[in-house]
């Protein structure tokens, strides 16, 4: 049984925001794959990029149901004109529309609540990482491509608040501690994938991030595993569509 043709599916972003949001779902039976765009991205990416090509056997083989999503990065992280505090508000409307409105699609198509897995590749990393921080209940799994896990590296400006600090993996994961750090080291893995070849370093701060990150959640005794490719490997679409489907077999 082949699974080419997605499903659409669309609502407001809401929280004041005009923007209407879409979904693509691909497959038929599986677990349920959350992916996010890279930067400024929309759900027809991972398609038009090779990356749901890439994973097709495991549509056809009943696997994995991929769900794509729209980002709102030209509005968050992306939009130069808003001080950073204010970019964190928008990443929170996003999150929160994620939450109430994708999160339970999901589960409708799939016929029941189960564990997600988040993936992204660039700024989409980002996303599934702090997605499943977040959310470690509802997606215990994350693997990032080529992501930068620290916020403040972005050329952001002006003040910052608790909403910069919730919204960045390498602000709090530091100072995760008590009962939460266990329930997160019991129920949380991540994959963070990155190549040490062009633009891996600059201008995208990937492989420093996460040359960063990793032992720092490591640190904290939650599973975290860091894949180095080789010095030929780019930040790109080639690459990514090999990297995932190395790493998202074993957990489907």
């Amino acid at each position: 049984m082949t699974s080419t043709e997605p499903r659409r599916f669309s609502s407001p972003l809401g929280s004041g925001i005009d923007r209407t949001m879409e979904v693509l779902a691909y497959g038929h039976f599986g677990r349920p794959v959350l992916v996010f765009p890279s930067e400024a991205g929309r759900a027809v990416d991972y398609a038009d990029n090779g990356m749901v090509a890439a994973l097709q056997p495991l549509l056809d083989q009943g696997r994995i149901k991929l769900y794509c999503v729209d980002s709102v990065d030209d509005l968050s992280w992306s939009n130069r004109s808003l001080p950073i505090e204010e970019r964190a508000g928008v990443h929170k409307a996003y999150t929160s529309w994620l939450e109430q409105t994708v999160v339970p699609f999901i589960a409708e198509d799939c016929g029941g609540t189960l564990d997600l897995i988040t993936t992204g590749c660039s700024m989409g990393a980002y996303h599934a990482v702090h997605f499943s921080f977040e959310r470690a209940d509802i997606a215990p799994v994350a693997i990032g491509l080529s992501g930068n896990y620290d916020v403040r590296t972005w050329r952001l400006w002006g003040e910052s608040s608790d909403l910069t600090y919730f919204a960045n993996p390498t602000d709090f994961v530091p100072n995760l501690n008590g009962d939460h750090l266990q329930w997160l080291q019991r129920r949380l893995e991540l994959v963070l994938v990155v190549g040490q070849g062009a633009w891996e370093t600059h201008p995208t701060g990937s492989l420093p991030s996460a040359l960063q990150f990793a032992p720092m959640v490591q640190g904290k005794g939650i599973r975290c595993e860091l894949d180095l490719w080789g010095t030929d490997v780019s930040h790109d679409w080639e690459w990514w569509r090999r990297e995932i489907a190395h790493h998202l077999p074993r957990f489907c």
